[in-house]
């Protein structure tokens, strides 16, 4: 890294003064006062915004009552939601904190940058490594991030203002600055979140987001060492497979995002990777990895076996279920099947659901319902892979009642589709 870190220019946002002083007063003592009373209130949202127009006027009320809800909402993402700021659209993109924390261990210890920062899910964790600047075009995002910043971290950030000067040195920071003009070869590594809504409609599409693939290939060219984050189906370039070690990570059975490694942060350049986090552990503790390369589909069976299995949805979002088929000896139940089966049992695996089969049968609602019957099925988990199917209007036809609780998985198989009567098996320990 050079001797003087670079200069750093700063949006002008004077021409926002009435929209970003609502914030500045959110953001302040004041704000956090009236964030605490609503918090702490109980009763009907309306009645609950009706007062706070009357005590501190409609858009402050209406920012206080928004972000109530958002820290409400936050709870699944952030451990420590009750005390971060978020917009709707940084709440829904922005990292969840375990996921975060996975990825920043990846990072070296040195100054490192965070492009498209939104509201610092990303940068809280890389923050707790070491010195990270955010880098964030929108001037309420930004203020956001840095406030997170400020009660995330262990360090005193700087706040965005409205113009100046800012140096990267020992401490975090967020700057307004667009993420094209930001000087990469400055920092060890950059990690990127393009925003996947530039025109307000969701894309997966590389080339429909912000900054654009070609802004993201200068600034690989300027710094090699990258983590771009995507959507987990987004289509990449084809030199991206052969350059990038592509990293599906997931959590609580959700593929979460997909991940790019680029230069020094990719471990297995060329190679697709699905990672598993625990997320009842404060710091993405890693359950499972798997590392292969592109399906080449495994064997299929002539048969239903014993058991059934249901890859996690980042190993297939990895493309990396016959990689896992090969290493426990299972067969894929059909061609068009993401479901394995064999005639032994695979519960260590956390990467798999193993189910033992019950019963068969082709797919018709008349027989599932005489099946589920004579078991005395009252709870039953629906599921559906190739399938047009709404599990909870299924579950209705069926008029479940008993005791009794099994899964029905119902799977394509060819032209047809086959119903399978199964009891899912708990998980023996993690796997290495």
């Amino acid at each position: 890294m050079p001797a003087t870190a670079p200069s750093l220019r700063r949006f002008d946002i004077s021409g926002m003064s009435d929209f970003c002083e609502h914030y500045r007063w959110l953001l302040g003592p004041q704000g956090a006062e009236w964030l605490r009373r609503a918090a702490d209130e109980t009763g009907r949202p309306l009645s609950q915004l009706e007062r706070l127009r009357k005590a501190i006027g409609v858009e402050r009320a209406r920012l206080v009552a928004e972000q109530i809800e958002l820290r409400r909402r936050a709870v699944a993402k952030f451990a420590q939601a009750e005390h971060l700021f978020f917009t709707r659209q940084g709440l829904e993109q922005a990292s969840d904190c375990w996921v975060a924390a996975y990825k920043a261990r990846r990072f070296p210890p040195g100054p490192v940058a965070d492009l498209c920062a939104g509201i610092g899910g990303d940068l809280l964790a890389l923050a707790a490594r070491g010195p990270v600047i955010g880098v964030e075009i929108d001037p309420i995002r930004a203020r956001l991030a840095a406030a997170n910043l400020r009660s995330g971290s262990r360090q005193a950030p700087t706040t965005p203002a409205n113009s100046g000067r800012a140096q990267l040195g020992s401490t975090s920071l967020v700057v307004i600055e667009d993420a094209q003009h930001f000087p990469v070869a400055h920092v060890e590594a950059w990690h990127m979140d393009p925003d996947r809504r530039p025109g307000g409609r969701r894309t997966v599409r590389l080339d429909f987001s912000q900054p654009r693939l070609a802004v993201i290939e200068a600034l690989r060219a300027a710094q090699p060492s990258a983590a771009i984050k995507l959507a987990p189906a987004c289509p990449l370039p084809e030199s991206w497979h052969r350059q990038a070690e592509l990293e599906w990570i997931g959590r609580q059975g959700q593929c979460r995002q997909l991940v790019a490694w680029f230069g020094r942060l990719a471990e297995h350049p060329g190679k697709r990777r699905a990672t598993l986090i625990d997320g009842t552990m404060p710091d993405g503790f890693v359950i499972r990895t798997l590392v292969g390369d592109r399906d080449c589909r495994a064997e299929v069976a002539s048969r239903l076996g014993r058991y059934i299995f249901e890859p996690d949805a980042a190993v297939l979002a990895a493309g990396l279920a016959s990689t896992l088929a090969a290493e426990h000896g299972l067969a894929f139940l059909a061609a068009s099947s993401t479901y394995l089966t064999a005639d032994h049992p695979v519960v260590a695996d956390r990467a798999l659901a193993c189910f033992e089969v019950c019963d068969a049968m082709p797919f018709d609602l008349r027989r599932v319902r005489q099946a589920l019957r004579a078991r005395c099925i009252g709870r039953l988990e629906i599921k559906t892979r190739g399938l047009s199917l709404d599990p909870d209007g299924l579950r209705h036809k069926l008029g479940l009642g008993g005791p009794n609780a099994a899964v029905l998985l119902i799977a394509r198989c060819g032209r047809s589709a086959l119903a399978i009567l199964a009891r899912r098996l708990a998980p023996s320990s993690p796997s290495p």
